[in-house]
């Protein structure tokens, strides 16, 4: 296995994490599932900075985001599988 572009935490959750600089799109990224250290693959969609999250699977606007196995918000816009998810396509649910 080969160095990680993206942290997946348990198989349920449909966001990762980059863990890379300079992510451009069309990378073919190897993402690794911390919970048993599992790997696949995923196509970026976008230029994605580090620390930012990718969707794991295509996602509709009213799907909840899931990291950490945990509920982390309400995406409010659909996501394709390999987009970058942030504060334009995700907000919390406290408010």
């Amino acid at each position: 296995m080969g160095i990680p572009h993206l942290l997946v935490h348990e198989h349920d959750d449909n966001v990762g994490v980059v863990v890379v600089e300079g992510l451009k799109a069309g990378t073919t990224m190897l993402a690794v599932v911390t919970a048993d250290n599992s790997a696949f693959e995923i196509e970026a969609k976008a230029d994605i900075p580090i620390g930012h999250k990718v969707a794991l699977k295509d996602l509709a606007a009213g799907d909840t985001a899931v990291k950490y196995g945990e509920d982390i918000g309400r995406f409010v816009a659909d996501v394709a599988r390999g987009a970058h998810v942030h504060v334009h396509n995700l907000k919390t649910k406290r408010w």
